[in-house]
């Protein structure tokens, strides 16, 4: 890499990480939260769930924005956004404040996301230097959630859960001061408009199925709001597919949801982020409620898991230039089925916690193989029209990943609970290991289904 390269990447790791942290690193946070600023705990999940909404539902509209105003210019309008309401969320005090400043870092991290990796991929062409820099990009977005969880309960234990918000302010600056130095403006040559009809209906659509996904993990699946949302999700979903197939510039050409590589990369995405972040879920649940650790106790102790993304997006691209995306995707999903479903062993016993460590260790690594292998599929041979909206659909993606597996497994989760008919420490293991279970199947599944249905070369370029 050049000096310039190396700079640039840095500014953008850096506000991938940052962004990524935001997912999770107030949910330790929630209750002393809810008692400084004045929420009922029926409402203490919408500090949460406004921020998932937003950065799920609006990162494909703003990855097509991004090609058509220049990519740079909204990594910057964004960073700026979030420094903003990273400041006034810290400040709050009172529950609109907050929630609103949770919307603007939201709809920052929707704005930020998509732009800096359409701007990775125009710093380095295909091949292995772009490889490295989306094994790292992968590994710090996977990395940040965990990290999330750990800053979130040492922040709150040692100063304030207001730190949560203000340590992304002088991260904001720092990208905001470094960043048009290193980094150059870049959009397609060719003027395309907005498709304004797809940009409404996708928006819509996404923010109805993740506020549907959400509403079930705190209700139930048979809840009236939450079958209503998921049912509008699937109308405008329709909607948008008829829209695009006659819009002369539209939002996604449904011809590039016909490749393989951006349909089987993208769906291999969303299950690696859904069984990796739901996995973190289940196991705080048996961390606290079984073997009794503190907040802060079980935040710790995803630190090996943490490592273990890292490493996985050091060797992810190495494990493509010897067998190529697909094998690579493959071979890391069942590799983290296998660290998965050995966690069906974890019991009451203090020693547990050793298993658990190696083995998340084992499947952060597996599943930074298969997030590393995902982005280079999802993201290579598009021409340069077309990389906002494929770099859109992959962030779309992690963040729909993100944001919808702890509803799923909750569900499972709670389904074991009401069938054993208790909560107590016992129930909740049975709970937690009939979900890992899922979890489990959920990988070998994929596995399955990329190895099937996902075409591409065996070259690491291609994939």
């Amino acid at each position: 890499m050049t000096t310039r390269q190396h700079l640039a990447l840095v500014v953008l790791l850096t506000a991938s990480f940052t962004l990524a942290v935001d997912f999770s690193i107030l949910n330790v946070a929630l209750p002393t939260i809810g008692a400084d600023v004045g929420f009922s705990l029926d409402n203490l999940q919408w500090i949460a769930t406004a921020f998932a909404l937003c950065a799920a539902g609006l990162t494909l509209l703003f990855g097509r924005v991004a090609d058509v105003a220049g990519r740079r210019k909204l990594f910057l309008i964004g960073m700026a956004l979030l420094g903003g309401a990273s400041l006034a969320g810290g400040m709050a005090t009172e529950p609109a404040l907050l929630l609103t400043a949770r919307i603007g870092q939201g709809v920052a991290t929707a704005m930020v996301v998509p732009a800096a990796l359409s701007l990775l991929l125009s710093s380095f062409p295909e091949g292995p230097l772009r490889d490295r820099a989306l094994g790292l990009n992968g590994s710090l977005m996977a990395a940040g959630f965990t990290t999330g969880a750990i800053l979130g309960g040492l922040l709150t234990d040692l100063l304030s859960w207001r730190w949560a918000f203000f340590i992304n302010v002088p991260v904001a600056v720092a990208v905001l001061l470094v960043a048009p130095v290193v980094l150059s403006e870049s959009k397609p040559n060719i003027k395309r408009r907005l498709d304004i009809p797809g940009a409404i209906t996708v928006t819509l659509g996404l923010l109805a199925l993740i506020f549907g996904l959400t509403r079930a993990a705190e209700h139930s699946w048979a809840d009236s709001l939450t079958l209503g949302a998921l049912a509008a999700a699937v109308v405008l979903f329709a909607i948008f597919a008829a829209v695009e197939s006659r819009a002369q510039h539209p939002l996604v050409p449904l011809g590039v949801l016909k490749r393989s590589s951006v349909a089987w990369g993208n769906i291999a995405g969303v299950l690696a982020f859904v069984t990796e972040t739901s996995l973190v879920f289940l196991l705080t649940l048996y961390l606290q409620q079984v073997l009794g650790y503190t907040p802060l106790g079980a935040g710790l102790s995803f630190a090996v898991l943490g490592l273990g993304t890292v490493l996985g997006g050091v060797l992810g691209p190495k494990v493509i230039a010897k067998v190529g995306n697909k094998k690579a995707i493959v071979y890391g999903f069942v590799v983290q089925a296998a660290a998965t479903g050995v966690l069906v062993l974890l019991s009451a016993e203090p020693a547990s916690i050793g298993l658990l460590l190696v083995a998340t260790f084992v499947g952060g690594v597996a599943n930074l193989v298969v997030i590393v292998g995902f982005m280079v599929t999802a993201t290579s041979g598009l021409p340069d029209t077309e990389q906002g909206m494929a770099t859109g659909l992959a962030t779309m993606s992690q963040q729909i990943g993100i944001t919808m597996g702890i509803p799923v497994m909750s569900a499972v989760f709670t389904a074991q609970l009401l069938a054993v008919g208790a909560s107590d420490a016992t129930a909740v293991l049975s709970g937690v290991t009939v979900a890992i279970t899922v979890n489990a199947v959920l990988c070998l599944a994929a596995a399955l289904a990329v190895a099937l249905f996902l075409n591409g070369k065996a070259s690491p370029a291609a994939g």
